[in-house]
């Protein structure tokens, strides 16, 4: 691949836009922060905001990036600590390199694209509180399936479909998620997979906004916002919606909890 204007490399780029870019991020960091090491952490925060001009791409040269961590970030890494950084992203499947020459055929400096989160399901879109639990399949699969299971038994197709349809309930909700949020829920949707999704957006937007404590109780009035909402007016989005609602009550709870440890901590 021979090196270029950055934009050249927009094909290569996995996001819709740069909000995109950053909620996969979000979701990537709640999964595999931990396996970086704290000056590990400030090189890959770097290389992010070095590829926001293509969401997710960047073709910065190392000595570039390394430099712009001791000038911007006040914890400058070394090279070593930046390629330790990318070999761990790649095991992860948060990154993946590829490597460049000039016109004349010799290396210049590697490309690194972000990958989607590995973990994430489009949220359908839900657009009433009452309506029927039924697994949507595409015609693309459909089709698919129907190849695949051209010579197998009625009855053997019969509850092979049955099972791909059926929705597991509120009670096979993963333990990750607190009780009472799922008790709130399931009165709304009975179902495991949206209320993790939903418990999903409130991991995401909590980290966003640096808040710890108090989640599930935030996340419940939210949840209830998003009822009286879906109730009183039309909602195209719910998982959207819901997710703004979080950011608007997060950095509000940041803003009052921050205040607070002022407070206490000048009196």
């Amino acid at each position: 691949m021979q090196i270029g204007n950055i934009d050249s490399f927009m094909h290569l780029s996995q996001f819709t836009d740069i909000n995109d870019f950053n909620n996969n991020i979000e979701q990537w960091m709640l999964d595999g922060k931990s396996s970086f090491t704290k000056s590990e952490l400030v090189a890959l925060k770097r290389l992010i905001r070095f590829s926001a001009k293509v969401a997710g791409v960047c073709s910065a040269k190392i000595g570039t990036i390394v430099s712009a961590t001791h000038e911007k970030d006040g914890a400058g890494i070394s090279r070593s600590t930046f390629k330790r950084m990318v070999i761990k992203a790649k095991n992860l499947g948060l990154l993946q390199t590829h490597e460049t020459t000039r016109q004349n055929g010799s290396k210049s400096s590697n490309l690194y694209v972000f990958n989607r989160f590995c973990g994430q399901a489009e949220p359908s879109k839900v657009e009433k509180l009452d309506q029927p639990k039924t697994s949507i399949i595409s015609k693309t699969n459909n089709q698919n399936n129907n190849k695949r299971n051209m010579d197998v038994p009625t009855e053997q197709k019969a509850d092979t479909d049955t099972k791909k349809n059926q929705v597991l309930d509120a009670s096979f909700t993963s333990e990750k998620v607190p009780m009472q949020f799922t008790n709130l829920v399931r009165n709304f949707y009975d179902d495991a997979r949206i209320i993790e999704e939903h418990w999903k957006l409130v991991n995401i937007s909590a980290y966003k906004n640096q808040v710890t404590e108090g989640i599930t109780d935030t996340a419940i009035e939210a949840f209830k916002a998003l009822v009286r909402k879906i109730k009183f007016n039309n909602v195209n989005n719910t998982y959207g919606f819901f997710y703004g609602i979080l950011n608007k009550k997060f950095r509000k709870k940041y803003t009052i909890d921050l205040f607070n440890d002022v407070w206490e901590a000048c009196c």
